[in-house]
């Protein structure tokens, strides 16, 4: 068996994905904290409640959330929307919410790196990049939770960059960083 086949076998794929799975959720959840209450009192939200729909807070958060891993919210059949941020400028949140999916995947791809024993940047890189299975089904999943439906219009994280840039790119990035710091590191 050569040496690239027996890494692979090392590879801690359950371990990565259900460190990628709790990433993912605790990256919503902090997301949440810190623009749940803005997202609750804005003006669509609002808007929502007075025509007699439930709220969509939790899918706002979500927009909110893909927008941190730069994908933009798709309006569709809504006038005067196309795509959106929410994140930075003079009406949007905070730009603090850019850096938690980096910084918990850099966490989730150490811990998983180190969990492996990880020896050298090539092993931890290996390793940190398993956390991409857990998170690219939830980014998956997660386009379509936080849809809001109304009549003909609807809104939702674009689908093509939400499974690139937050199901693949982010997770193979920075996963892979956070591997490579524990494979560095490695004593």
């Amino acid at each position: 068996m050569s040496q690239s086949d027996s890494r692979l076998q090392n590879v801690p794929l359950v371990q990565g994905s259900v460190a990628g799975l709790l990433t993912w959720v605790l990256g919503y959840l902090f997301t949440y904290l810190i623009a749940g209450d803005e997202v609750q009192e804005s003006e669509i939200n609002q808007f929502l409640e007075f025509i007699g729909e439930e709220p969509a807070t939790y899918e706002m958060v979500g927009w909110v959330f893909y927008n941190a891993h730069f994908v933009d919210t798709t309006f569709q059949n809504v006038p005067f929307f196309g795509s959106e941020a929410f994140i930075g400028g003079e009406d949007g949140f905070t730009m603090l919410l850019y850096v938690i999916p980096p910084l918990l995947l850099i966490g989730a791809g150490l811990a998983v790196a180190r969990y492996s024993a990880a020896q050298n940047a090539n092993d931890g890189a290996i390793a940190g990049i398993s956390v991409v299975p857990g998170y690219l089904l939830l980014s998956i999943a997660g386009i379509f939770l936080f849809e809001v439906t109304l009549g003909d219009a609807s809104a939702a994280p674009d689908l093509v960059a939400g499974v690139f840039l937050a199901g693949l790119v982010f997770p193979v990035l920075f996963g892979a960083v956070g591997g490579v710091l524990a494979g560095v590191t490695a004593e």
